[in-house]
């Protein structure tokens, strides 16, 4: 299995948007993507910019299907504008 990790930070007149457009795209990952075994939306206490996805997929046929997804592609493309800084990082998960 494999996990994404992702990190963005928003911008302020976008925050409110975002949480909404990533919230349905996570609805939509786990409930139409049979590899997609959990999306988790999360945010920082202190810092309402800051958003973290911490997602888990069977292999990466299963993420490369979901960069490919109508969803995906939709949430990516409306808010490309909106996001000040992303950083994503892939790991192999080990336990349990």
């Amino acid at each position: 299995m494999l996990a994404l990790i992702v990190e963005f930070r928003i911008k302020p007149e976008h925050v409110a948007a975002f949480d909404a457009a990533i919230t349905e795209n996570a609805r939509a990952s786990r409930e139409d993507e049979p590899g997609c075994r959990q999306f988790d939306v999360c945010r920082d206490p202190d810092d309402e910019r800051l958003f973290f996805l911490y997602e888990l997929y069977d292999d990466q046929a299963a993420i490369d299907a979901h960069m490919r997804s109508a969803h995906f592609q939709a949430m990516n493309a409306a808010t490309a504008d909106w996001v000040e800084s992303k950083r994503v990082r892939a790991y192999r998960r080990t336990a349990p």
